[in-house]
This record gives structure tokens, C-alpha cells and sequence, in this order.
């Protein structure tokens, strides 16, 4: 059973930055596709970010372009979010998720999630 655990979300002004890291556990982890995702209270979940899984190639909503990077680390099991820029909008709960095979901006198509963890951008 794949596991996955989320951290490093926090309070932050507004134009600061914050790393979100997504600890896998239970699985070969380059066997899987990672994504990250978010949502804000009221919405529903949105795509953020997905890294293929040698890492080589990646995706991002257009409305993190250019401000997020995601990355991932094989040998620790390991995805992480760099976010730069912040702004209030990105307030929301970020989730990560995994599926075997291809990476996908559809929610539906991954497997498995993590619990969350809380963004807070302040203006």
C-alpha cells in the first residue's frame, strides 16, 4: 500500500516562498508518477503540478507557471514543490498524489493521496 505524507506548509506573506515536500513510503517510488494539487475552502480540487517519473518531464497550471517548480528525488522517495511568488490565492490545502505509469493534470486518474497540508499566503 503506497503511502504518502505532505509537509513544509506554513503562513507566509504575500511574495514569499515556501517548499512543500511528499514523503512516499510502501512502494517503488520511480515506478510512479507524482502530482500536486490543491484546494481552497468553497472550491474544488485543482491541479497545481505532476512530474513523470524519472523526473524528466513535468506539467503546470497555468496559473503557477513560472512560480512553482516541481522536482523529485528517487533515491529519497521523495517530491517536492518549490513555490515562489506566493500569492493570497495559492491559499488552499495541498495535496500529492501517485499513479502507476504517465502523469496527468486528472485527479481522477491518480491512485493515491496524501492527507494534506495547509498553505496560508497573507497580504
Amino acid at each position: 500500500q503506497v503511502q504518502l505524507a505532505e509537509s513544509g506548509g506554513g503562513l507566509v506573506q504575500a511574495g514569499g516562498s515556501l517548499r512543500l515536500s511528499c514523503a512516499a513510503s510502501g512502494c517503488t517510488f520511480s515506478n510512479y508518477a507524482m502530482g500536486w494539487f490543491r484546494q481552497a475552502p468553497g472550491k474544488e480540487r485543482e491541479f497545481v503540478a505532476a512530474i513523470s517519473w524519472s523526473g524528466g518531464s513535468t506539467y503546470y497550471a497555468d496559473s503557477v507557471k513560472g512560480r512553482f517548480t516541481i522536482s523529485r528525488d528517487n533515491a529519497k522517495n521523495t517530491v517536492y514543490l518549490q513555490m515562489n511568488s506566493l500569492k493570497p490565492e495559492d491559499t488552499a490545502v495541498y495535496y500529492c498524489a501517485a499513479r502507476w505509469g504517465s502523469y496527468t493534470s486528472r485527479s481522477n486518474n491518480y491512485d493515491y493521496w496524501g492527507q494534506g497540508t495547509q498553505v496560508t499566503v497573507s497580504s
